[in-house]
């Protein structure tokens, strides 16, 4: 697999002009607070896409946080591209946004044998797996608005601005990399752990809900 190296914002590499972005937005999925992005939904033609704007923000966050983020995240999108559950990387709008694939999908509930069904543990697994297989640890998965639920149930992966990254074969990969990876995995089972426990209550209602129905049935048959 390639790995990028650092391309940084470029305007000759703008899918939008910031004028175009202004006109073909068509949803603020998330409004940021003073330190976080917007987050846009905008139409391209037919392709949806998802803009991480900080142009919003004041002067100084704009100037130093904002810049550093949104590098940072971008290189996180280029860097897993490939993997079936994180959004692809589509490009730069300038130095303080960048535009990915939009996944649609929903946040994980608390309910998540309804939202992705008993094989959501064993996917979500998988998908942490292939990002780690790829030198990269998430960070910050136990949030449940970073982890969406497609509508066969498959796990979509966002928001990487808390991620790190190894190159295969480094110092870091060898020594780091598994124990940041400890902090993604506490998060999966977490999430492992939770859809056990609603699946055993559902198991439960379910048999006792078919036992007074076999017990009323017997009890209606004639003799």
């Amino acid at each position: 697999m390639n790995h990028p190296e650092d391309p940084g914002p470029s305007p000759e590499r703008a899918i939008l002009s910031r004028a175009e972005l202004a006109d073909r937005t068509i949803e603020v999925l998330n409004r940021g607070n003073r330190r976080n992005p917007d987050v846009l939904l905008v139409a391209d033609g037919d392709r949806r896409m998802v803009v991480k704007d900080f142009a919003p923000r004041g002067a100084l966050v704009r100037h130093t946080i904002g810049r550093f983020l949104t590098r940072h995240e971008a290189r996180a999108y280029q860097w897993l591209d490939g993997h079936p559950s994180v959004p692809r990387f589509l490009g730069w709008i300038d130095p303080l946004a960048f535009a990915v694939a939009y996944r649609p999908g929903r946040r994980v509930s608390r309910n998540l044998i309804e939202d992705g069904g008993p094989g959501f543990g064993a996917a979500l697994d998988q998908a942490v797996a292939g990002l780690h297989a790829r030198g990269l640890v998430h960070l910050d998965l136990g949030h449940r608005s970073n982890v969406l639920v497609e509508a066969d149930g498959a796990p979509v992966l966002i928001d990487f601005a808390s991620a790190v990254w190894f190159r295969p074969g480094s110092l870091g990969a060898r020594f780091l990399l598994p124990r940041l990876a400890a902090y993604d995995l506490r998060a999966v089972h977490k999430w492992s752990a939770k859809l056990e426990v609603q699946r055993s209550l559902r198991e439960a209602a379910e048999g006792a809900g078919g036992g007074s129905s076999d017990a009323a049935r017997s009890e209606s048959r004639p003799t």
